[in-house]
């Protein structure tokens, strides 16, 4: 059974998941604070952690930070902050995913199913550096991209960006990430940059480059690559 730790001081919104993760025969936990949330994460292990950022003894940045030191545990934060810094804070923090609220249940449990998927895929070595999409291949090894039988040319800055979106399948990686990943700390305010190389990526990959399947820009936040 897959178990849930959801981190919400709310006792309406806590009741409305219990009811919907349990009628879905997930397991579920509930703590109404940061300090509770982290001894509970100790103690059961969840799958999954839900997690609100406005917590009554600790921002929910905090309580990533608590549980990046010792776990990956997928980390969905469900939020009313709107502000694309504070998402971006708690992504940069450790979070899988960001919702804000209100969200639709079916919206939370079609993100909560993609972060389970992806913890129950093995993580890329050496013997799994080959990614397959309906309309190209990546051979991480080699540094390859295949497309309709040919192989596609992309530049180093290109790679760069396309490897560290595919080695985190599904998971949103922040702009500023990706930017100091790739063109250095004191580059991360050059979102510019990313919206270039981003578009060069999806002319080359993409069978629709303006509606792209596999590149997706998450607004204000960053992007996912999705197989």
């Amino acid at each position: 059974m897959t178990r849930v730790l959801v981190v919400e001081d709310d006792p309406q919104l806590v009741r409305a998941l219990v009811i919907n993760l349990k009628a879905r025969q997930y397991g579920v936990d509930a703590a109404p604070d940061g300090a509770t949330a982290l001894r509970l994460a100790a103690a059961r292990q969840p799958d999954v952690v839900l997690l609100d950022l406005g917590l009554p003894d600790m921002d929910g940045v905090e309580v990533i930070r608590g549980l990046r030191g010792w776990t990956r545990v997928p980390v969905l934060v469900l939020s009313a902050r709107q502000a694309s810094d504070e998402k971006v804070a708690a992504l940069d923090a450790g979070a899988d995913d960001y919702i804000t609220k209100p969200f639709s249940m079916d919206e939370l449990l079609a993100r909560l199913r993609a972060a389970v998927r992806r913890t129950e895929n093995a993580p890329l070595t050496l013997d799994t550096t080959l990614v397959e999409t309906d309309d190209f291949s990546i051979d991480l090894l080699a540094k390859k991209v295949v497309r309709d039988g040919r192989d596609v040319r992309l530049t180093p800055t290109e790679w760069h960006l396309l490897e560290i979106l595919v080695t985190n399948p599904g998971r949103l990686v922040t702009q500023k990430h990706l930017l100091q990943e790739v063109w250095g700390i004191s580059q991360s305010s050059k979102t510019n940059y990313l919206r270039v190389y981003m578009a060069q990526l999806r002319r080359k990959l993409e069978t629709d480059p303006s509606h792209p399947r596999y590149l997706i820009t998450e607004p204000g936040m960053g992007y996912r690559f999705e197989a």
